[in-house]
């Protein structure tokens, strides 16, 4: 599930790092007024949401049966709304990153920073609680953090089935909650958190894109 969710958002964010710094280095040649650029930078934010949902109903239809989750419709639009929100903040990231950056080259170094940074804090490799302690806020700080929390907690938090884990027996909502501090009450917060980091990025996109020009005659 981890592999499949972190190869679909990679592609996500190549295609359209290719296709933004087109729009940006020749709308900046063409020497548009700042005002004017607002409106076709948050016309570029509003027209990926369709694209984002039917990739999100896509990998839903897929990946949800292949792991064979719970049929539970509530659980369903749990999974969907965390791998909805997910897409959406990684490929605002690459735009974002496009809109701060002078050219696609630079805004292709930054990216693959940032996506190991993302995946090293995801609390996949080392678990949160595990996190040292000067660490520890880039866990938090990590939108893929808070995907896989919203994930596994929608999916299994409420589970109080039995399994064996490093030799005992521990219900399965108990093991998440100690391993990996996941509790099922968090789940409002996480639906808030992964909802506010898409806003953020979408935000300092539009301003890049229209305030930002790095061309000198």
């Amino acid at each position: 599930m981890y592999s499949s969710w972190a190869y679909s958002v990679a592609q996500v964010k190549i295609f359209i790092e290719c296709l933004l710094s087109v729009y940006k280095y020749d709308d900046t040649f063409e020497g548009r007024m700042s005002w004017y650029k607002f409106a076709p930078s948050y016309l570029q934010v509003i027209i990926e949401i369709p694209y984002i949902f039917l990739e999100a109903v896509l990998f839903l239809t897929i990946t949800y049966p292949a792991v064979n989750f719970y049929g539970s419709a509530y659980k369903v639009f749990w999974y969907f709304y965390t791998v909805f929100c997910t897409l959406l903040y990684y490929k605002y990231l690459g735009m974002m990153l496009v809109s701060l950056t002078p050219t696609y080259q630079v805004a292709t170094i930054y990216a693959s920073l940032f996506y190991t940074l993302l995946s090293l804090f995801s609390g996949y490799l080392m678990p949160g609680p595990k996190f040292p302690k000067w660490w520890v806020w880039g866990y938090w700080i990590s939108p893929s953090s808070w995907s896989l929390k919203g994930l596994l907690t929608s999916q299994y938090g409420d589970i109080k089935e039995e399994i064996v884990a490093f030799g005992e027996k521990k219900a399965l909502n108990a093991f998440l909650d100690s391993q990996y501090g996941y509790k099922y009450q968090d789940l409002p917060i996480i639906a808030i958190v992964l909802l506010a980091f898409p806003l953020v990025f979408a935000s300092v996109f539009a301003y890049g894109i229209a305030k930002l020009n790095y061309q000198r005659r």
